[in-house]
């Protein structure tokens, strides 16, 4: 304990100790110094360290590859998870041996869905990696508000080249409740990790809320009626995606 402490006892106020205290004083602005830098920490992550968030979004894919087929074969063809496999598969040997920030490797993993799948998943999904990549490539720091432009983008993007929205029983059902609560969390002044837990809350709420829908778009929008009380299982991968990258960035924050 100070000499001040042992002087006047337990007869003065912290505050007054801390003013006649430089030791107490000191010490207290240290803890305020370092409570601030782990904010600042916690406020962003580097773009040249996540490259590890692509490598997430790939391994979910493979693990999830049967269980996506599964959900599809219940009202599609049944393939979606071999398809997103595929194409996951082939953008991780195009990196394999690569150094890469996000930025890059979303791109790349846009490209490999846009030109080697085929369906509408592939051109919908590597829209929605490139407009990720495309908000953020010349980012060096990756905060809640560039995150925010990389999702809104993503959404802005599919919308440009489908007439899906909330309620049709696709994977905007899962990703627009994703950035509304992204958007909403930073609007309202929620720190980034906040913001990405509200996210992944809402993407899992909007993928199970396909299951009560009745498909409006697509294959199986001609069984009608049957298509309710089935996962979408484009909304399934959405889930996945999201929430991958949603904890995935988190992580970074430290």
């Amino acid at each position: 304990k100070s000499g001040v402490f042992h002087k006047f006892g337990a007869s003065l106020d912290p505050k007054q100790i801390e003013k006649c205290d430089p030791y107490v004083t000191i010490n207290n602005r240290r803890k305020q110094s370092e409570f601030k830098v782990r904010r600042r920490i916690m406020s962003s992550f580097k773009n040249a360290e996540a490259g590890i968030i692509v490598d997430k979004l790939i391994k979910t894919i493979q693990e999830q590859r049967d269980y996506l087929s599964e959900i599809d074969g219940k009202i599609g063809d049944g393939d979606h998870g071999i398809n997103m496999n595929k194409g996951f598969t082939m953008c991780e040997e195009k990196l394999k041996g690569q150094t890469y920030n996000m930025s890059e490797g979303l791109c790349t993993l846009g490209e490999t869905l846009l030109e080697d799948i085929g369906g509408s998943m592939g051109p919908l999904y590597g829209l929605l990696f490139d407009e990720l990549s495309a908000a953020s490539e010349d980012k060096d720091e990756i905060d809640a508000e560039v995150f925010g432009e990389m999702i809104s983008g993503a959404v802005e993007g599919i919308q440009e080249i489908s007439p899906a929205k909330v309620g049709d029983k696709t994977l905007l059902d899962t990703l627009i409740p994703a950035k509304d609560a992204f958007m909403e969390a930073k609007d309202a002044g929620k720190d980034f990790a906040e913001c990405l837990d509200a996210m992944n809350e809402a993407a899992k709420k909007g993928w199970e809320s396909t299951k009560d829908l009745v498909a409006k778009i697509g294959r199986a929008s001609r069984l009608g009626e049957r298509s309710r009380g089935v996962l979408d299982a484009g909304a399934t991968s959405c889930y996945f995606i999201v929430t991958t990258l949603g904890t995935a960035a988190k992580e970074l924050l430290g």
